[in-house]
């Protein structure tokens, strides 16, 4: 199995994570997202994956983009250790608390969305900082609501294990610092995430411990 992906992709962030925690060997094919390399819109890429986007993983003759159906198809192929829990309902809410992060905070995220503002909409770093922090600010003061009604022990997102929603929730706070939010308001989140980022499978897929991420700084 190959993932084609980038350090920083909190996308392909949450695929690795996956490939960890379900012991499946993968190969690295790095996809330099930025300037000049822009190797998403390469014409091979986008043979890949039209929209030009990562993750991509190609298993055989299967080629998957989206990071939720690239990981629920890793659950089908390879069920042990489930990332969905056992009844509907509760398949439900883990998808639900996945989906809070994957469709409505990530997408106003993006690197293309924040281009665009840079180079469209004349915004600086400052403007884009803000951007980012009121999307994630929004969609964390939700999810630490249900948070304290979701996580059966304070350290999952949901019930006591490792769930899809785990997957979404530690690389949106890797963003969240990044562009310096301040997350100090979420404290159940805070919890879980830090819980999280010291499993194994979570930090071997962290970005900086990517092939492509930079050396840290002095």
């Amino acid at each position: 199995m190959k993932l084609y992906h980038y350090y920083r992709s909190s996308a392909a962030y949450r695929v690795r994570i996956a490939l960890n925690f379900k012991g499946i060997p993968w190969q690295t094919a790095l996809v330099d997202l930025r300037a000049p390399a822009n190797a998403q819109h390469t014409p091979q890429f986008r043979a890949l994956n039209p929209q030009g986007l990562i993750p991509v993983v190609a298993d055989g003759d299967t080629t998957i983009t989206q990071s939720l159906a690239i990981i629920e198809y890793l659950e089908e192929t390879h069920p042990q250790p489930p990332l969905l829990p056992g009844s509907a309902a509760d398949r439900a809410q883990v998808r639900s608390l996945a989906l809070a992060v994957a469709c409505d905070i990530h997408p106003l995220g993006n690197l293309r969305v924040l281009n665009y503002l840079r180079s469209s909409l004349h915004a600086d770093e400052n403007a884009v900082n803000a951007w980012v922090g009121e999307w994630i600010g929004l969609g964390f003061q939700a999810l630490e609501q249900r948070v304290k009604h979701t996580s059966g022990d304070g350290r999952h997102m949901f019930g006591s294990e490792v769930t899809l929603a785990d997957l979404c929730i530690v690389p949106q706070m890797y963003n969240a610092r990044r562009y310096r939010v301040d997350v100090e308001p979420y404290p159940a989140l805070r919890a879980v995430c830090a819980h999280l980022e010291a499993l194994p499978a979570f930090a071997r897929a962290a970005p900086q411990a990517q092939p492509d991420a930079p050396p840290p700084r002095p």
